[in-house]
């Protein structure tokens, strides 16, 4: 019955390939991905509600969410393939695989015919289950339920085994070309890792711990956090143990992930290192859809983008070439192949990301719920490694990706364009627009409240707005215009992401709140704690680590991120002797009420520190309006010192950057003005006489703002000894303190002055939070400024 694989897996220790049933069917039919055309369910929560729905439904006998595992061989290759199957029916002697689509459109528009690739998957399923079994014949069947009515269509066939394993045969040989690409360079990686060695002649101090902390993490598939000071060689210290780790058969893949451009050029330099010194490795760094774009304006649609259209039919090409030719697939090789074959970057950079051995990307990727990379199946996150940079910045990142708002002038819009196009759009997006205006009505002579729980009301209205803008989506009227679409699909898009973090809701971990003005209603979300969804996001990875220079202090870290009691935790000295650091604390106030009595004072300071040491200076501000009252008194006339400043601007681009960076050569002689907590404060390495001096104005607290008042209330209300202010205030503005700070010396050979101006840095937590190797700082008289 079972024969054809055996027959051809003779001779010879067989190559083992581990995939899922759906990046195989995925792989093998990308003439439609798995929902390629097929609207899903408007959230996951709805998704998964509605396959509990039809599961319910099930008999003693049946079974739901079965795992499926088999191993068979194809042509010299075992194929190790694993999956979970739906349902598993008993009918009349005989067993049916069940496979469940969720959709929020119209059922009326499938057809048995028109997802081939369903009818893929759940042959796969129906194949391992027959064969684990010894079955004769399976049945097989679709069932596709509507989200909102309940209502269902179900499609049946039935397949004897030689059928299924004819199917199974061909999608093998389809994916067979690039299984035996992928395992020769499995072998060749491998044997250049065995020969890896450290790609520096010596390590820094602590580094030898670290790297060694690191291995044993994965090792023994734990979390670990890493307090590593600037110079200790950070991100070699991470990859170069993971990529040892992958020698030895403990990883297949790592992520290197991180929040700035900058850290991932540097994480792609430290693969290129190791790469001269022999590591044959494949690594892809995904960059942001709008970054990649090749066309003037970001619309993924076949009418207008090229690149979309027809992208399943030339993926496969492309895929292979990128892969069978270059290791290193940085933003501009991604996008040289991408235009050879006439594909879109960004999505095409996910595809080749599947395939590779280390991505570097932001945390979205993982973490984030609307974005996160699908495809990564439960074996394949056992042997993968996060490598978490910065990663002080993922708190305040994650409490974006687990929160969502909604603003009432868009669903007013949709109305008003819709109102004649289709009625149906209409009048869905003026219920959600008179949810709004009744609940400002509802709280006159304010601008601001908090709701008990989640709006119930309002999230039924989303998902009829949802239903009726997908079916609006997916077949124009005759009267739409572009802008009226494009209108539709950003606040299709907005519902959607509202809904979906409505289904992640925890009440003692998120709160809703509106604010108002003349101009519009919003309605957020915001996820106050993201701990536990932080964890749940990275379950099932082998290990995670965290590190950063400023991971201070642990217990915060650790809490915020998800950290559990068994996790490691370590702290590296810094390889800086003291002696490179000359630290002076200036004791006057930088707050907003002694501003005006300080300026002087803290001008004066800045203009003697530029012409008693010649070389360039990094000016660190709390604030933009704040660096604007010290920037103008240091600007003022036409003097050379004006001359020498440069100045952060708001919305800077890539370009504008560099021209800012480039200007502190060696011998440049710039004052730079910059903020706390922006794009020069961490990240950028100016090292040896590119910076001779920081200073840094305030203790960097964040602005006073409502968000910033909940997260105070909501941890000094947890009643375990936790000061509300730290966590909402003193510890993110003392890591950008720290941050800012780091950017003084970079090298062993690096000798530099760093000047804190506050009253605060010899105070409490502030006084607390300050690194061991800034001890040694002098401190001013205050001279009563």
């Amino acid at each position: 019955m079972f024969g054809r694989f055996e027959e051809k897996g003779a001779g010879g220790m067989p190559g083992e390939v581990n995939l899922s049933v759906r990046t195989l069917v995925e792989y093998a039919y990308r003439s439609g991905s798995i929902e390629s055309g097929f609207r899903t369910a408007a959230s996951l929560t709805e998704g998964t509600k509605a396959h509990k729905q039809v599961q319910s439904g099930y008999g003693e006998e049946d079974q739901k969410e079965v795992h499926l595992a088999l191993s068979l061989e194809h042509e010299g290759v075992r194929y190790v393939i694993e999956g979970r199957c739906d349902g598993l029916l008993k009918e009349g002697g005989g067993m049916t695989v069940d496979e469940i689509k969720s959709t929020s459109g119209r059922l009326a528009d499938i057809r048995e015919d028109t997802y081939p690739v369903h009818w893929a998957q759940a042959q796969c399923y129906a194949y391992m289950y027959a064969r684990l079994h010894g079955l004769e014949r399976m049945g097989i069947r679709l069932t596709y339920i509507q989200v909102d009515s309940g209502e269902r269509i179900l499609f049946t066939r039935e397949a004897a085994a030689a059928e299924l394993e004819a199917f199974m045969e061909e999608t093998i040989a389809r994916y067979a070309p690039y299984a035996s690409m992928q395992l020769q360079h499995e072998e060749a990686r491998t044997a250049s890792i065995r020969a890896l060695s450290f790609p520096f002649p010596s390590y820094r101090e602590g580094q030898r711990n670290f790297a060694g902390a690191v291995y044993k993490a994965i090792e023994g598939e734990k979390q670990l956090f890493v307090r590593a000071p600037t110079g200790t060689g950070k991100t070699i210290s991470t990859l170069f143990p993971a990529v040892k780790a992958m020698g030895e058969g403990l990883l297949s893949r790592m992520f290197y992930l991180t929040a700035k451009t900058i850290t991932r050029t540097v994480a792609e330099e430290a693969l290129a290192l190791m790469e001269g010194n022999g590591l044959r490795l494949k690594s892809v760094t995904i960059t942001a859809k709008e970054k990649v774009c090749f066309k003037e304006e970001v619309r993924c649609t076949r009418e207008a983008c090229e690149y979309a259209d027809g992208y399943y039919d030339r993926i496969n090409g492309a895929v292979l070439d990128l892969l069978s030719h270059e290791t290193r697939m940085s933003r501009e090789v991604i996008a040289r192949y991408a235009e050879k074959h006439r594909v879109c970057p960004f999505e095409f950079s996910l595809d080749a990301a599947y395939a590779a051995d280390c991505v570097i990307c932001d945390y979205n990727y993982i973490f984030d719920p609307r974005v996160s990379l699908k495809r990564t199946y439960e074996e394949g996150r056992r042997r993968t490694a996060l490598l978490i940079d910065e990663a002080h910045n993922l708190v305040d990142r994650a409490r974006e990706m687990f929160s969502a708002e909604l603003g009432k002038s868009a669903f007013l819009a949709v109305q008003r364009a819709y109102k004649e196009v289709r009625p149906a759009v209409s009048e869905a997006a003026k219920s959600v627009n008179a949810w709004f205006t009744a609940y400002r009505k509802g709280h006159e002579g304010v601008n601001c409240s908090v709701l008990p729980g989640l709006p119930e009301e309002l999230l039924q209205q989303l998902e009829q707005f949802g239903s009726e803008a997908e079916e609006e989506l997916g077949q124009p009227s005759a009267g739409a215009e572009a802008e009226g679409q494009q209108l539709l699909l950003d606040t299709y898009f907005a519902a959607h992401s509202f809904l979906r973090i409505a289904g992640l809701y925890d009440p003692k971990r998120h709160v809703t709140y509106g604010e108002w003005d003349r101009r519009d209603v919003r309605l957020k979300l915001f996820c106050i704690d993201p701990s536990s969804l932080l964890q749940g996001m990275a379950k099932g990875y082998r290990s995670r680590i965290y590190f950063s220079a400023t991971l201070a202090p642990f217990s915060y870290y650790m809490e915020m991120l998800g950290g559990q009691a068994d996790d490691y935790a370590i702290s590296i000295p810094s390889p800086f002797s003291p002696g490179q650091w000359e630290i002076t604390i200036y004791p006057w106030s930088t707050r907003y009420r002694d501003r005006e009595r300080t300026k002087n004072g803290i001008v004066e300071l800045i203009r003697r520190l530029a012409e008693q040491k010649p070389g360039n200076h990094l000016v660190f501000f709390p604030s933009y309006e704040y660096m604007k009252l010290i920037g103008e008194e240091l600007g003022a006339g036409e003097g050379e010192l004006a001359a020498r400043l440069r100045i952060q601007l708001p919305g800077m681009t890539e370009e504008d950057r560099e021209t800012f960076l480039d200007a502190f050569s060696e011998s440049g002689g710039v004052i730079g003005l910059a903020v706390l907590g922006g794009i020069f404060s961490e990240g950028i390495d100016l090292r040896g006489d590119r910076l001779t001096s920081v200073v840094i104005v305030g203790v960097g607290l964040p602005q006073v703002s409502f968000e910033r008042s909940l997260i105070q209330e909501h941890f000094d209300r947890s009643g375990e000894g936790r000061r509300g202010f730290d966590y909402a205030y003193v510890i993110p503005g003392m890591n950008k303190v720290l941050q800012a700070g780091g950017r003084l010396i970079r090298t062993e050979s690096d000798r530099g002055s760093l000047t804190l101006i506050d009253d605060r840095f010899l105070q409490g937590p502030f006084k607390y939070l300050l690194p061991k190797e800034w001890a040694h700082a002098s401190v001013m008289k205050s001279s009563g400024r």
